[in-house]
């Protein structure tokens, strides 16, 4: 890349403002891929939020949504799970809970928000990107947003990242946490073993 390129990639998301949230079980590689995703969209000049508690905190709103910079993600990738937490949630299962999870996103201008967690997450992203459109309607209707900024903000655009210590996801080859839980099964295998060896029925011979 030139440094005309350069610049043009640092200019790219100025005006934009972006989300990331962990979402189902936490995994180990979640904390990089949330400190690579806020820096990256810094980088590139974009507001970026830290969602609290998963689909929780998206649809609680509040202090659950948090604007970040370059520190609120320094010295994290060593540490286990997620630092900004991660939660079940049943209210976002509803188009109630969904409909106050666009309003929150709406309130900050947010309109791009990356989702890392599992199958059950993934498909909770992709539900509430297809019903963006109509829960802007809906805010609409209700007069909780006006017209000009449903028409402003009508794209959501999601990106998921697949955290799962299972390495189930269909269509990808390692998954974010996979390769952490297989490496403490080795270990507790060769402690194990160790102990085994030790104790062997050949022993007491």
């Amino acid at each position: 890349m030139t440094s005309v390129d350069f610049e043009k990639l640092r200019m790219s998301g100025a005006g934009k403002a972006m989300a990331v949230l962990t979402s189902g079980g936490d995994a180990q590689g979640m904390n990089a891929a949330v400190r690579a995703v806020t820096r990256m969209g810094i980088y590139v000049g974009a507001k970026v939020y830290l969602i609290y508690e998963g689909y929780q905190g998206l649809v609680d709103g509040g202090d659950n949504i948090k604007l970040a910079n370059w520190l609120s993600v320094s010295n994290i990738i060593q540490l286990g799970g997620t630092i900004i937490g991660s939660a079940r949630c049943k209210e976002f299962m509803t188009r109630e809970g969904r409909l106050s999870a666009a309003y929150n996103l709406v309130q900050r201008r947010i309109t791009n928000l990356c989702v890392c967690g599992g199958d059950g997450s993934l498909t909770g992203a992709n539900i509430f990107r297809t019903e963006w459109s109509g829960l802007l309607e809906e805010l609409v209707k209700t007069g909780k947003i006006t017209e000009a900024v449903a028409k402003q903000y009508r794209h959501l655009n999601i990106v998921g990242l697949v955290g799962s210590i299972d390495n189930d996801f269909c269509g990808t080859d390692m998954t974010i946490g996979a390769d952490s839980a297989l490496h403490r099964i080795m270990e507790v295998i060769d402690a194990i073993t160790t102990t085994a060896q030790r104790y062997a029925p050949s022993s007491f011979c």
